[in-house]
């Protein structure tokens, strides 16, 4: 096959059932919305005042990059059957190769020291931590992701005060940095269950719209309300009669005073009760989980009568790795820092333009991005068998693919698409 009639037949397949577009679009906007995060410039948001409607990139984007990373996972397991251990250990070793790239190109990334927030390296953790909850139905999922949202973010306060603000590398990675692994993977939960609510219905966009824009101005209105009620509050005089303080007066000298001094009520309070972003409060979870949710059910709505228009946004969704790495690589080339604050928006808005042609272009001409071929490569061979078995490999049912449906003549398991199975996970 030629080149150019490969070409013609990528571009008239891309984005065709079984893909859904309306989740790479969603991607798509996460990817520009994070790089708007790191170069773009904004005025505190303002709801009231739709010129400072661009600081809604912050904080949020990424989010939506976890809740579409959820669904997706749930989109290439849906015909996964989860009653045959070897379709099981196959997707789990799938799962652990994809998560352990993932990392280690986020590890790349930081390395550059552009001073961006690179999410990858959390990324591909949070791939491997999902694995135990890949079996579950959407109630339960449901049920945990309900848990971490309540839970996770006052007590990680809490524990942060307890622990004398304690850093390490490990504690940073999984609780402490600018992505708490409880906190995103409840987020990454919430995409797991509207990937098993067969997202391609239009009652479902729908639902996604509606639904996530009462979760939006719910968890912001509490939010809002929350931190002027915590404003109020003298929080010396809650220190002096907490138990911590009772505790103190034991040892005036020892551990229970420096906690004491710390005020771990307050700290555990506003990491409860936070909104604003990448605070990590329950409320900003819901809010900007709702946002998020909001936005997958409009662009699964829009997706397809406006297929044409959206190629270029859903191309560079098709590719997450490869874009946002681009990005932070352009970084580097252009200002050396994301740290430094930009005269205005040229940065972002050529940055943007340039991913878009560069994915278009890629997507057409030679399909899958190359660190997503890089990324299916290494799930399959770990899931290979050692070279001296006399086992077959097992695949999990994602492996097989319809290359002109998946736009590649490779498909990465994130690309597929496919219909549930009748006794999937989709059920209460």
């Amino acid at each position: 096959m030629s080149l150019g009639i490969s070409a013609r037949h990528r571009l008239t397949a891309f984005g065709r059932a079984p893909r859904i577009l309306g989740v790479d679009l969603a991607r798509g906007l996460a990817i520009v919305g994070m790089m708007g995060a790191h170069v773009g410039v904004a005025q505190s948001l303002e709801w009231t005042e739709p010129d400072t409607w661009g600081d809604l990139v912050n904080g949020r984007s990424s989010i939506l990059f976890a809740v579409v990373a959820g669904l997706s996972i749930a989109l290439l397991t849906r015909r996964t059957a989860f009653d045959d251990p070897d379709q099981v250990r196959t997707l789990r070793l799938q799962m652990l190769g994809r998560g352990a790239v993932v990392f280690a190109i986020g590890t790349v990334l930081e390395l550059l020291n552009t001073g961006a927030a690179i999410i990858l390296a959390v990324y591909g953790a949070l791939f491997i931590v999902i694995i135990p909850f890949l079996g579950l139905r959407r109630r339960a999922l449901a049920l945990w992701a309900a848990g971490l949202t309540l839970l996770s973010p006052g007590l990680l306060g809490l524990v942060g005060a307890l622990s004398l603000d304690a850093d390490g590398p490990g504690i940073s990675l999984v609780l402490f940095g600018n992505y708490p692994l409880p906190e995103w993977l409840a987020l990454m939960l919430i995409g797991l269950i509207v990937g098993r609510s067969r997202p391609e219905r239009a009652s479902t966009a729908i639902a996604l719209l509606i639904g996530g824009a009462a979760l939006a101005f719910a968890g912001y209105a509490v939010g809002a309300a929350a931190e002027a009620w915590l404003d109020t509050i003298d929080w010396f005089a809650v220190s002096q009669q907490s138990i911590f303080s009772m505790l103190a007066g034991v040892d005036p000298d020892g551990y229970w005073s420096m906690v004491t001094a710390m005020q771990p009520e307050e700290t555990a309070a506003w990491a409860a009760l936070g909104v604003e972003p990448h605070s990590g409060g329950t409320p900003e979870i819901v809010g900007s989980g709702g946002f998020a949710l909001a936005v997958i059910g409009l662009c699964l709505i829009l997706a397809r009568p406006l297929r044409i228009l959206i190629l270029p946004l859903a191309a560079l969704g098709s590719m997450p790795l490869t874009a946002y790495s681009a990005h932070i690589v352009l970084i580097l080339a252009t200002i050396g820092t994301a740290q430094d604050d930009q005269p205005d928006n040229g940065l972002w808005f050529g940055m943007t333009v340039g991913l878009l042609v560069g994915a278009t272009a890629w997507a057409i001409l030679l399909g899958r991005g190359p660190l997503e071929r890089l990324t299916a490569w290494c799930a399959r061979r770990t899931a290979a068998p050692p070279a001296d078995s006399r086992d077959a490999v097992i695949p999990a049912r994602y492996d097989r693919f319809d290359p002109v449906a998946a736009g590649s003549e490779a498909c990465d398991p994130g690309d597929i698409h496919e219909p549930p199975r009748p006794s999937d996970r989709t059920a209460p």
